[in-house]
């Protein structure tokens, strides 16, 4: 199982209303880039609204970043659209047979590890902020049109 898309949904949606500065990001408009359905956006967007992430008027299409680009990380996303709850990215079975060795011990064995992996995950969402992002996809667009004009 892999994380939610809501994750890289909620980045997109924050990148989309940044590059598309001065003009109307509506849920439409974002569905059209997502490629998904208006109600997909709007469910995600409430939940990075909740976080303080964008600001949106009721009856007015649109919606605008609450804060700097700099100060959103990508965990900050990733907290907002409850991609899991806390410390649950790894799950471990529940119930393992008790009569045996393993059973008995790799909860014990193994939490340890999957909770270190989740903090470095965290670590290094947190590292990265939405400017970053929008930065990094200006760039390749530049190269892109660079390599088309020259083709």
């Amino acid at each position: 199982m892999s994380i939610s898309s809501r994750f890289a949904v909620g980045i997109h949606i924050l990148v989309l209303i940044e590059v598309n500065k001065g003009n109307v990001s509506s849920s439409e408009f974002i569905a059209s880039s997502v490629n998904t359905n208006p109600v997909v956006i709007r469910r995600i967007m409430g939940m990075l609204k909740n976080a303080g992430l964008v600001t949106v008027r009721p009856g007015v299409a649109g919606a605008e970043l609450a804060r700097d680009l700099t100060g959103i990380s990508l965990f900050d996303v990733y907290k907002a659209v409850d991609v899991v709850q806390e410390r649950e990215l790894f799950n471990v079975h529940e119930n393992p047979n008790p009569a045996c060795a393993v059973g008995r011990n790799i909860q014990e064995a193994i939490m340890p590890v999957f909770s270190v992996a989740q903090l470095a995950m965290e670590k290094a969402l947190g590292s990265v902020t939405i400017n970053d992002v929008v930065k990094d996809i200006l760039e390749k667009e530049k190269a892109d049109n660079a390599n088309r004009l020259t083709t």
